[in-house]
């Protein structure tokens, strides 16, 4: 499987100093939550669509499919009998996909699926790292509803304060009972300085809002600074942009003076595995970053190139909206002990998807494998259990003391991490503190340790 890694690197960077057109193989691993973010093999992702014949594009699917999907029995069905169950009854582009999504959703699995070309496009413009939008990650609940997953900092959906769990009941008036995640995307969507009226669901609140669009450039680095005096703090929120890796690098070399470090990956819910294995690296001396298992049973390990960029100690803030590549560098750096990871149980997507772009610019994604951490654990609908639980109550939130970048008066008052009101960025300050004051015991040298011990400021 990492063979198909090191192509799509080589053919990201090549296409970006190119300018080519395109590419003839896979160009992009993803690994996330599942709203327009998966992982897998990009067939094709820049050619200009072109017209086919509709039988065409089914049976290139059914064929990636029958290749590809990680799992041998495709849902305890023959999958030859999708093979040419449409063959003369697709008339027209729309027949085809419909056929397409009808045999996808015989797999019972909510990762593979199509997107249409906007849909696809709109997918390569997050790892391309620009969007044309409001700035919000969105998906769909257990109960079928469009919520909110995050909103980006310093977009017009987080100053019009959209919140994380809020239900997206209408769009500019029209319900969104029974909509895909597409569906909505579509409708959010819209020309720049145009304005899309959202009623959100809130609790047992009705919230009307009017956002205006704008471009979104995506930032996987929200926030660098050092807490305290002599914490690092760095807040990731996404592994999708080409850009992250960079962007951590950048981030890691801006905070010199710091003792120890924060890495908050709360509501990040994933992006390209190369860069969490990158980023993984950043970190690890040794070990092994994570383990893909394919549908015949045959693992493949991802090492650690041993050149880490920074040996401080390290503490990962993690929560329910942390998924998959969230989850892998969460896994990686707990499982090799490098890291303790304080906040509360993971989202549990460990499953691997592959991108592939269909030649009538549309796209299927497929789940190609399942990964494992560096202990052989699975965690797929389970999640990553904290070394140090700390949980958010409602009350607690409505008290401000959630993760400081979701204020409960927002857009009319804003926090910052400075303000150690967040509980669970507290408890990870503190952690960091003990272990820098628990290296000092066994340095023995006292007069650091009382400097340590200064350090921790009691909070309200």
């Amino acid at each position: 499987m990492w063979w198909k890694l090191s192509l799509a690197v080589a053919f990201i960077i090549s296409a970006g100093l190119s300018g080519s057109n395109a590419l003839s193989t896979h160009v992009a691993y993803i690994a996330s939550l599942g709203n327009g973010t998966p992982v897998t093999s990009a067939h094709n992702l820049l050619r200009p669509p072109i017209e086919l014949d509709p039988e065409r594009v089914y049976h290139r699917v059914w064929a990636l499919i029958d290749e590809d999907y990680y799992k041998s029995d495709f849902n305890g069905q023959n999958w030859g009998r999708w093979r040419h169950k449409y063959d003369g009854k697709l008339k027209t582009t729309e027949d085809a996909h419909k056929a397409v999504e009808t045999m996808l959703a015989s797999l019972g699995d909510r990762y593979t699926r199509f997107l249409d070309k906007e849909a696809f496009d709109d997918e390569k413009s997050q790892i391309d790292a620009k969007l044309f939008g409001i700035g919000v990650q969105i998906g769909v609940d257990k109960n079928h509803k469009i919520v909110v997953i995050a909103p980006i900092d310093g977009t017009p959906a987080s100053r019009a304060g959209l919140q994380p769990a809020d239900e997206i009941a209408e769009i500019d008036g029209k319900s969104t009972k029974g909509w895909s995640v597409e569906d909505a995307a579509k409708h959010i969507r819209g020309e720049i300085n145009s304005e899309v009226k959202l009623t959100l669901i809130r609790g047992k609140e009705r919230v009307k809002v009017a956002v205006v669009r704008a471009e979104i450039p995506i930032r996987a680095v929200q926030t660098a600074k050092v807490l305290e005096g002599d914490v690092g703090y760095i807040r990731l929120s996404s592994f999708i942009s080409q850009q992250a890796t960079k962007e951590m690098k950048d981030a890691i070399a801006g905070l010199p003076n710091a003792r120890g470090l924060v890495l908050d990956l709360r509501d990040n819910p994933g992006g390209l595995l190369t860069n969490a294995i990158d980023i993984s690296n950043m970190f690890l001396s040794s070990g092994n970053i994570v383990s893909t298992v394919d549908r015949d049973g045959y693992t493949t390990q991802a090492p650690s190139d041993g050149k880490p960029l920074c040996k401080l100690p390290l503490v990962i803030l993690i929560n329910k909206g942390s998924a998959s590549a969230s989850e892998i560098t969460s896994g990686a750096l707990r499982d090799n002990g490098r890291a303790s990871l304080v906040g509360q149980t993971t989202y549990g997507k460990g499953l691997v998807q592959g991108i592939n772009r269909l030649e009538d610019g549309s796209g299927v994604n497929i789940t190609i494998a399942k990964y494992l951490t560096p202990n052989g654990t699975d965690i797929n609908k389970i999640g990553i259990v904290p070394d140090l639980k700390v949980d958010i109550s409602d009350q607690d939130s409505k008290a401000g003391k959630g993760a400081w970048w979701l204020d409960p008066n927002a857009p009319n008052v804003r926090r910052s991490p400075e303000d150690m009101k967040d509980m669970q960025l507290k408890a990870a300050v503190d952690l960091v503190h003990k272990e820098l004051s628990d290296t000092v015991v066994a340095q023995g040298d006292t007069s650091l340790l009382l400097k340590a011990q200064v350090q921790v400021k009691p909070h309200p």
